[in-house]
């Protein structure tokens, strides 16, 4: 695989897609375990993302991603906003000066992402959030040579049906305890959004 500007454009396109079209879903499930506005957050916050990388022009795909981070960070309330914006601005931080992004250095900028979500959250993988999606996305791309784009969404789906069974230790989904289980994590869900339109991306390209 291979990213450039253009791609990754697209990329937040199909992301901003995706999370208007299931706000509700995604606002439904933190009615039951969070303060019910992720749904809300994430739509805003992702506009914006499309509405900032539509109106420039960009030279490279880090530039993209920071502009992003940045405007996730302003725009996204609650703790998504810090934390996708972190995972985008560490990830631009890694590719910087490389263009296009090839697969080792998509890779590493994952790694590095995922790193600043851990760092930024205080969270570990089993504790009922977006690192739980996150977590195994980045094992994918590092365990594999040729990246399949649906490999690439059946690990993100997978792993956002797992977070169920678990129960939430971080956030505000910890006050419901053992209540958590049989929810999906809200943050879990925008997560596999995001690799979901990763993937048809990806998929485009060949």
């Amino acid at each position: 695989m291979e990213l450039q500007v253009e791609d990754t454009i697209q990329w937040l396109e199909k992301s901003n897609e995706k999370i208007q079209q299931n706000k509700d879903y995604l606002t439904a499930l933190d009615q039951a375990i969070g303060d019910s506005d992720h749904g809300i957050n994430m739509s805003r916050g992702f506009q914006e993302v499309v509405n900032q990388v539509k109106s420039k022009q960009y030279d490279t795909v880090s530039d993209v991603l920071k502009d992003t981070a940045m405007t996730l960070m302003s725009k996204v309330g609650g703790a998504s906003g810090p934390l996708f914006g972190t995972a985008f601005l560490r990830f631009s931080m890694r590719v910087k000066g490389i263009d296009p992004i090839s697969q080792d250095a998509f890779t590493k900028g994952m790694e590095d992402a995922l790193a600043g979500i851990i760092q930024r959250g205080k969270a570990a993988t089993g504790e009922k959030t977006m690192v739980d999606v996150w977590s195994p996305v980045v094992d994918y791309f590092k365990g594999t040579t040729i990246v399949q784009a649906d490999e690439v969404a059946q690990t993100a789906k997978k792993a956002m049906e797992q977070t169920k069974e678990i129960t939430a230790t971080k956030g505000r989904a910890s006050y419901f305890k053992e209540k958590s289980i049989g929810h999906i994590d809200p943050g879990a869900a925008s997560s596999f959004y995001i690799f979901e339109a990763l993937s048809e991306v990806i998929k485009g390209e060949g």
